[in-house]
């Protein structure tokens, strides 16, 4: 039988690096992409047309990847007067209830956001029109959808780091409240 938990922490991680590989993979293209287009531009005088909107993309791309991370580190905005004011136990009954709603949401968003990116599946990447066409005397025609179904995927993935959160969390008050048993005294009063 495999070991579940340490199975789970690998594929975790590996999900995490797979993340951090292509948004690193995004940001250093933008910044070469930018670059060259800065160079083409001043020194050359002449500019390249297609590199502010494959920037764009790359970007749209990489913010909508790394939105369960940065969930899942803390870095969204909060308000933590109400939880903090909490026992432990208070806090998670807390975390559950606000993350029903925000699944929910986030899940209704990813179906929208699909739909909306289905509609324009027979317009083409401008961008990536261009740079194929120089390259090969052809359209490559990628369909523009492919953008816009970052929100989808961004929208699912930080839909499943609101559950893992949950559970962990749940995980961990479990494991607490079996370490910490109430006294015999306690327990029949």
């Amino acid at each position: 039988m495999t070991d579940t938990p340490g199975a789970l922490a690998r594929f975790v991680t590996g999900y995490v690096r797979t993340i951090r590989l292509l948004a690193g993979l995004c940001m250093g293209l933008i910044v070469v992409i930018m670059i060259t287009q800065v160079f083409f531009r001043y020194v050359l005088g002449g500019s390249l047309i297609w590199a502010e909107e494959l920037c764009r993309y790359l970007l749209i791309w990489q913010t909508f990847l790394v939105l369960g991370l940065a969930y899942t580190r803390g870095e969204f905005v909060s308000l933590d007067f109400l939880p903090s004011a909490l026992p432990p136990r208070g806090r998670w009954i807390l975390r559950a209830v606000m993350a029903m709603p925000i699944v929910a949401f986030l899940m209704v968003m990813a179906w929208y956001g699909y739909d909306f990116a289905s509609r324009f599946d027979r317009q083409t990447i401008p961008a990536l029109d261009f740079i194929w066409t120089s390259l090969t005397g052809e359209a490559l025609g990628l369909s523009i959808k492919w953008v816009y179904v970052s929100v989808t995927v961004g929208l699912a993935l930080m839909s499943l780091h609101v559950i893992a959160e949950l559970i962990v969390t749940c995980r961990r008050q479990l494991i607490e409240n079996a370490d910490d048993p109430k006294p015999a005294t306690e327990a029949s009063a």
